[in-house]
């Protein structure tokens, strides 16, 4: 059996999140208490007691659901320690990248925790001056989507951000270019969207300068090899050689996720077998859609 960890990204937050585990588990408990002396606030209280409009915001969002990741693994070393044992590889989406990442040995806590607060008060600062958002286009093939998205481009920027599963494209970009895609979507009928619940544009060229910090901050800390291969959302490629997974870390911010892609390689490597750990239920959702018969175990927060 090949196993590999998924570790979800922003968006998979909710209130209420962690109460549990850091009541039953010392080690998550430690988790979150290192976390407020890094951090300055009690993340925790956050998790746990909300407000929900504060959690959500990027800069406190990204930071929790990396904790509460960590958290949850925490409990999967210690009722399913095979599970850890067998992992091959791993994978995060997006801010979950991260999270892989210490999961693997790349990184430490505590570093990994300081650049991921840095990269969600950079994300939050260039979507406060760009007013941009996120749509999901269902049920249509990317090619499809990428045609729209060069229609309504006249409005301002509008990319392709995350391609996620079979039917499930996100595209991103300035509210006035967002706008003018659903209303193409609306006149061509039968075009079913979603406007996500984010703060900005993310993975697209809006996030810049949020590259740049990331790219400071991440030159402050030490990533070394981990023990087993990192799957890029960048090219959907296992990396083991930190001066591959740097720039693509940073890269990431502007890029489109390639999820798909990244769960149809692990596959394709013989993985058959797969752990979604973090709050949520998105990736084991996702994985459904690319296979349908694909084993996969959720342990959430």
């Amino acid at each position: 059996m090949s196993v590999a960890f998924l570790f979800p990204g922003q968006g998979a937050q909710f209130v209420g999140m962690a109460r549990e585990l850091i009541e039953t588990l010392p080690a998550a408990k430690a988790l979150f208490d290192e976390a407020a002396e890094i951090l300055g606030y009690d993340l925790l209280s956050l998790c746990v007691n909300g407000p929900t409009e504060r959690l959500n915001e990027t800069d406190v969002s990204q930071p929790a659901i990396f904790v509460a990741s960590l958290a949850a693994l925490e409990s999967v070393k210690v009722n399913t320690p095979e599970a850890v044992l067998q992992a091959t590889a791993t994978a995060g989406l997006s801010l979950g990248e991260y999270t892989a990442l210490v999961f693997a040995g790349a990184i430490s806590f505590r570093e990994a925790l300081q650049v991921v607060k840095a990269r969600g008060e950079a994300m939050q600062a260039a979507a406060l001056a760009t007013s941009g958002g996120m749509i999901a286009v269902l049920g249509m093939e990317p090619s499809e989507v990428a045609v729209l998205v060069s229609e309504a481009r006249s409005a301002g920027t509008l990319e392709i951000a995350n391609l996620l599963c079979p039917g499930n494209t996100v595209v991103s970009g300035a509210l006035a270019a967002l706008e003018a895609f659903e209303q193409i979507c609306l006149a061509k009928g039968g075009i079913r969207t979603a406007r996500l619940a984010v703060a900005g544009a993310f993975h697209t060229t809006l996030m810049k300068p949020a590259d740049d910090r990331l790219a400071e901050a991440l030159s402050k800390v030490a990533i070394t090899a981990p023990r087993i291969p990192i799957w890029s959302n960048v090219d959907a490629k296992p990396h083991i050689d930190p001066a591959e997974i740097r720039p693509l870390l940073v890269k990431q911010v502007l890029s489109p996720v390639l999820w798909e892609a990244t769960i149809r390689g692990l596959m394709a490597t013989g993985v058959d077998r797969f752990y979604e750990i973090g709050p949520g239920r998105v990736l084991a959702g996702l994985l459904k859609r690319i296979h349908r018969k694909a084993d996969i175990t959720n342990v959430s927060v």
